[in-house]
């Protein structure tokens, strides 16, 4: 085990985090925690989004002035008075380690860097060509001449921490997934508690519940089926009929069939991944690095959410100077979540105490007829919808260069095949429990007793059209909640308002309305204000509605791609951001229904209270038992996939997978990752049939490319276009020399591969063809595997 390795990128993590703080602390001076939970994501987006920009010029000149911006910009706020708060640092510190540490154990019995059952190949393969490359974009490992056409921001913040840690990537790639995995659970833990403590909460109790959910809850499909294989077996069948499911492995033969991959697909023909799944699988994709810079972005529009209205500058800076860059980092990281900003900055626009129309010039918004509450309501919307518009544009500035070289188009589908109610339940159940106890709670002290029964036979009714009208299970559970919590924060807010504009003088003699530096110790909780606040709905309302409004939209709208059929991409990719919203809403209304129990709420008094911790703990029993059967096994090497290579003795080395199964191209792959620069090889191709297979593993591992890899490349550039180089691979390898040598000189191909996979896919007198063509010759050879060297000034084929 590389013991000095985990130590050496903790100390690094933890430098940054420290960093951050400063930058954390003038971004969210009304935050419980000062921002302390996204400190780390805050530095690295800082070093990122500079060294994206400079880095199309020298990546090496990017990485340098990201760490002398990042620097500066921590002395500039160290310098304006920003706090650095060390007890708040020791906490989030003491989370973001422990996280880390579980992670780098799980990765440690799994370390392998292989291409089963995921896309570690294509996460290690773009690794490997971002630190290969001297700008951006690198070029693309599967497509070689070519610039990759994905969205690679995420690697490009593993390149960074490599490169900074001097680390070799094989190590790096399991060090920097359990650093996104330390960073997520952090930046739940003090998001959740903050959004808490803004109420009056226990700010560690809530943070607690966050971090839990985000970091090592699942779906309840586990313990579903964990309780149908208890109960007799006719009463089994009735429960999952009552759902509309099949009864899974556990269900039929216990515990100990447990197969960690089912819970991943309980909506048909979709994959509804959360955290947990996603990091013991083992992927360094996307989804998953996007997480914690999402939570910041939230952090932000909390912060602005906090933000009283007289304190006008500093609400447009977070909305038109802080939100828009991370936008940007977030669509070349994960393009997935980019829309995920432009929703929730409308959310919060539309939703929070001050009113958007006061951010516009005064002669604007004085112009405009308020008269009515329909038309201030009706104008609060619209401009908040033209502020996440704006927004989402600067965010594409921001990121322009990804825009026009680097995404490649999609279409647009609608009205797919929905998702079943049962399959929703065991996906959702538990948030939606959850959330309809916490807006009956709120909702009811609200209807007047004389229109109680009206108001709910019209929700009946909604609820039978979504069901009946649209067919969607979705819409008819989580379309009434998205109405009625946002009618809550509209009739609520001008409570939270007033309470804002009492502390507001006090507030902004410590906060400047520039953006000043701190905060009292007990600024941002409920007790600063009207003692009313705490029973009131929050910005955790919001980011339910957030969640709720993804999981209905992707029901009617999808993404059309290669990636898979109908809207399962969607699914799979917009999901990861619903559960960490939901997660750290979940986090901070599971800590007010313990806590607070004030007569103002529906469902108080002794009993509910008691009623409402059963309530927390059978939630955490219920969302905890997928990992408590999934960890024990993933550690002892029973998981369907790290049976492949667990090893006798824990490690990081991502090469371990190779070294056990394929020792012949081990010293092959090795050559290969020592060469310097990106030059263009001839590779068996990865076919369609052979993706998540053992192909094209030299340009996977080492990030050298190869003329065509993995069918990956139909989705990013067309089957056309695709198929064309797999023909033009084909005739290096099966062609005559004339037409050998010309592909071979059209490509820049510098060596030619011949493997394992070359000689299943070609006849021995085809791959014997290049011993005697003019310049090629053998450069390395390992038993069966034979590297030629190509020189291209001696190579010999017709003009024409």
């Amino acid at each position: 085990m590389e013991y000095g390795l985990v130590l050496w990128w903790l100390v690094a993590y933890l430098a940054f985090m420290a960093v951050g703080m400063p930058l954390a602390a003038v971004l969210f001076p009304r935050l419980a925690d000062r921002g302390a939970g996204v400190a780390l994501p805050t530095a690295l987006a800082v070093l990122w989004v500079v060294a994206y920009l400079v880095g199309h010029v020298s990546l090496t000149a990017g990485l340098l002035v990201g760490l002398a911006v990042l620097a500066a910009a921590s002395v500039v706020a160290v310098y304006r008075g920003a706090e650095f708060d060390r007890r708040r640092y020791g906490e989030a510190a003491a989370v973001f380690t422990v996280a880390f540490l579980f992670m780098i154990a799980i990765r440690a019995v799994d370390a392998g860097v292989h291409p089963l059952m995921g896309e570690k190949f294509l996460d290690f393969g773009l690794l490997q060509s971002i630190l290969r490359a001297d700008a951006l974009p690198p070029e693309d490992m599967w497509f070689a001449g070519r610039p990759v056409k994905y969205y690679y921001g995420g690697h490009l913040i593993a390149a960074l921490l490599t490169k900074i840690t001097g680390t070799e990537a094989r190590f790096a790639y399991n060090l920097a997934l359990a650093g996104f995995f330390g960073m997520l659970v952090t930046a739940a833990y003090g998001l959740a508690g903050s959004v808490a403590a803004s109420r009056g909460v226990s700010r560690v109790r809530a943070g607690a519940f966050g971090a839990f959910f985000a970091g090592f809850a699942a779906n309840i499909s586990t313990a579903v089926q964990f309780g149908a294989w208890l109960l007799p077996d006719g009463l089994s069948s009735f429960v999952i009929g009552l759902l509309g499911v099949e009864l899974g492995r556990v269900g039929r033969e216990g515990p100990g069939a447990f197969r960690y991959w089912d819970a991943s697909r309980v909506i048909e023909g979709t994959i509804n991944e959360f955290p947990l799944f996603a990091w013991l699988n083992g992927d360094l994709h996307a989804h998953m690095m996007s997480t914690p810079f999402v939570l910041l972005v939230a952090a932000l529009l909390f912060s602005y959410y906090r933000t009283p209205a007289a304190a006008r500058t500093r609400r447009l800076l977070l909305v038109v100077a802080a939100v828009p860059p991370l936008a940007g980092l977030l669509a070349v990281v994960n393009t997935w979540s980019f829309p995920t900003v432009g929703g929730l900055t409308f959310l919060t626009l539309a939703l929070a105490p001050a009113d958007p129309v006061s951010l516009l010039p005064g002669a604007v918004g004085e112009r405009i007829p308020r008269r009515e509450d329909w038309q201030r309501e009706l104008v609060r919307h619209v401009v908040a919808l033209v502020g996440a518009v704006v927004v989402v544009a600067l965010g594409i500035v921001w990121s322009l260069p990804f825009w026009l070289g680097t995404a490649s188009t999609r279409s647009i589908g609608f009205l797919p095949d929905k998702s079943s109610l049962g399959g929703l339940l065991l996906a959702h159940g538990a948030f939606a429990l959850l959330f309809g106890i916490y807006l009956v709670r709120h909702a009811v002290p609200q209807v007047d007793r004389e229109f109680l029964g009206e108001s709910l036979v019209m929700l009946g009714i909604g609820v039978a059209i979504a069901w009946l009208g649209a067919s969607s299970a979705a819409l008819a559970i989580f379309g009434p909640m998205i109405v009625v919590a946002w009618v809550l924060l509209r009739t609520q807010a001008d409570v939270v308002h007033r309470a804002a504009s009492r502390t507001a003088e006090t507030a902004m003699g410590a906060v400047s309305d520039g953006g000043g530096a701190t905060g009292s110790a007990t600024e941002g909780t409920a007790s600063d204000g009207d003692a009313r606040v705490r029973d009131v709905v929050g910005f955790e309302t919001l980011l339910l509605i957030a969640g709720a409004g993804i999981v209905v939209l992707v029901e009617f709208v999808y993404v059309q791609e290669e990636a898979g059929p109908g809207r399962m991409n969607t699914v799979f990719k917009t999901y990861a951001d619903v559960w960490i919203l939901w997660a750290v809403a979940a986090g901070a209304i599971l800590a007010r229904l313990v806590e607070n129990h004030s007569p103002e709420l529906a469902l108080s008094g002794d009993t509910w209270q008691s009623a409402f911790r059963a309530l927390a703990v059978v939630l955490v029993v219920a969302t905890a038992m997928f990992g408590a059967f999934a960890v024990p096994k993933h550690l002892s090497g029973e998981s369907p996939i790290n049976r492949y290579d667990h090893p006798d003795d824990p490690t990081l080395n991502g090469f371990v997978f190779v070294n056990q199964s394929h020792p012949e191209e081990y010293p092959a792959i090795e050559w290969f990752e020592d060469l310097d620069g990106q030059p263009n090889i001839a590779s068996a191709p990865g076919r369609g049939s052979q993706m998540y297979q053992w192909s094209n593993p030299i340009s996977s591992l080492t990030g050298v490319p190869t003329v065509a890899g993995w069918a990956h490349e139909v989705g990013y550039r067309g089957g056309e276009v695709y198929r064309a180089r797999l023909d033009d691979v084909d005739t290096i390898y099966t062609g005559s020399a004339e037409q050998r040598a010309y592909y071979l000189d059209a490509y820049d191909v510098e060596y030619v591969y011949v493997g394992t996979n070359e000689r299943q896919e070609y006849s021995e007198e085809e791959l014997a063809a290049f011993e005697s063509m003019a310049g090629l010759s053998v450069e390395k050879q390992w038993n069966s595997v034979v590297v030629y060297r190509v020189e291209q000034s001696e190579l010999q084929y017709p003009d024409e």
